[in-house]
Order: C-alpha cells, then sequence, then structure tokens
C-alpha cells in the first residue's frame, strides 16, 4: 500500500488519476466527513466546464506557513453552468488559540473576540467536505487552500485527498505567459485581474467575498475563452 506521503503527492495523483485514488483512500478513510466526501465520485475529466459542479472557495488565515499557522475563516459558494447560488454561500469564523497579530488583524478584520465566537475546526472543515463532495474546488493562488486543506485534514483523520482544483491566478498566468512578454507579477492579483476583466470592485480579504470574488472572475475567464463550448475540465484544472 503507498504511503500517505506518497499519496497526496501531485505526481501520484497523476500517474493514478484522481478517481483511482479516491478509490483507494476510501478504503482506508476513516468513518465520518472525509469518508462521506471520498464516496462521491469526481466529474469526468471530458465533461464541458459549463456541465461541471464547482465550489469556489477562500480561506483566511493567521499567515502562509500551513505547518506553523491557523486556518481563521472559510467561505465558500457553488458555481455550475455559468451561475452561482447565493443560497449555498456559507461563510464561518474558526475559533483557535492561536494569538492574532495586529498586522494581521487588520488584514482580515477577525479580531480575537470574533475567532473566540468561532467554531470548531472539525464542523468547518466538515461543512466544507459535505459541500465540496462531487464537485471541484475553485480558488485564487491554490497554495494557500490546498496546503491548510490538507493539513487540516491531517490533523483531523490523519490522512488527506488530492483535492482537484481550478486555480483562477493560474488560468491568467498560462494566458499572459503565452504572449511572451514580460509582465508586473502584480497583474496576476486577484482585484487586479478582476479590474481587467471590467468587473466591479469587491470588499477583499472576507473569505466568502474573495470566494464570491473568484467565482465571477472564473466565470469571465471561461466566457472570453469557451465561445465554441470546447474547453473541458481537464483543460483547466491545475
Amino acid at each position: 500500500m503507498p504511503s500517505t506521503t506518497l499519496t497526496n503527492s501531485p505526481l501520484f495523483g497523476w500517474l493514478l488519476g484522481y478517481e483511482a485514488k479516491r478509490k483507494l483512500l476510501l478504503n482506508k478513510a476513516p468513518a465520518g466527513a472525509l469518508r462521506d466526501f471520498l464516496s462521491v465520485p469526481m466529474p469526468c475529466m471530458a465533461t464541458p466546464i459549463d456541465k461541471v459542479a464547482i465550489l469556489a472557495v477562500d480561506f483566511e488565515t493567521t499567515g502562509l506557513n500551513a505547518k506553523q499557522d491557523k486556518l481563521l475563516s472559510v467561505g465558500f459558494i457553488t458555481l455550475k453552468q455559468q451561475q452561482m447560488s447565493l443560497k449555498s454561500s456559507y461563510h464561518q469564523i474558526i475559533k483557535t488559540k492561536a494569538q492574532l497579530e495586529e498586522s494581521n488583524v487588520i488584514i482580515h478584520h477577525i479580531t480575537d473576540s470574533q475567532k473566540e465566537q468561532g467554531q470548531a475546526l472539525a464542523t468547518v472543515v466538515e461543512a466544507l467536505l459535505k459541500a465540496l463532495a462531487g464537485k471541484v474546488m475553485l480558488v485564487h493562488f491554490s497554495r494557500i487552500e490546498k496546503q491548510f486543506l490538507t493539513e487540516a485534514c491531517h490533523h483531523l483523520y490523519g490522512m488527506a485527498p488530492i483535492f482537484p482544483m481550478i486555480d483562477t491566478l493560474a488560468l491568467a498566468k498560462r494566458r499572459l505567459d503565452k504572449r511572451d512578454v514580460a509582465y508586473d507579477p502584480s497583474e496576476l492579483r486577484l482585484a487586479n485581474l478582476r479590474h481587467k476583466m471590467q468587473l466591479p470592485e469587491h470588499h477583499g480579504h472576507n473569505a466568502l467575498n474573495d470566494a464570491i470574488a473568484t467565482a465571477e472572475l472564473f466565470m469571465a475567464q471561461m466566457s472570453k475563452a469557451n465561445k465554441d463550448g470546447k474547453i473541458t475540465l481537464k483543460d483547466v484544472l491545475l
């Protein structure tokens, strides 16, 4: 049986395929939220992108190091057929013992008193996994969500699957790289990409607001690139 480290590597996911890896980990998963998540098949790679069920997700954290820092809040919303379902929206602050730095609070506006009223990490991750079952995760700058969710699953369940992800930053970078012209990395920021797509300004650094902003950006990206309807999940997946 492959080790947990190997089965969580991107190379292993590529070699086996997401579906094969899901089935492999399903046999090892403990009863509960993670097993329930793994029990639902993932969308086929050949599915047209406008037919894929997507969950736009954003995290606010105490820092950028998933090994040392903590999840502070989670926001998500469902996207399908180029439409968001507002009734599916979710935002929750997580109760953590981590002491918040003033510089960090200025960014995400979550105070110590607010986090003390938050829900347990297990409750929030369970809600996320339930909403994510059978869907593909949509994020902007995948490293944060990928590393923090993987770390949370290891902490809660002793294992973590590979989460198929679409990254609006990566999609924009691919497009810019094809021009073979130097560009400022700041162009890849969520707010700047939205401005370029003539999307309205949004109140950033709130997990739900950023999840909605990411979903809107993705819809704009697909509207511009998918005019002939030939883009599939495989074309946009990390």
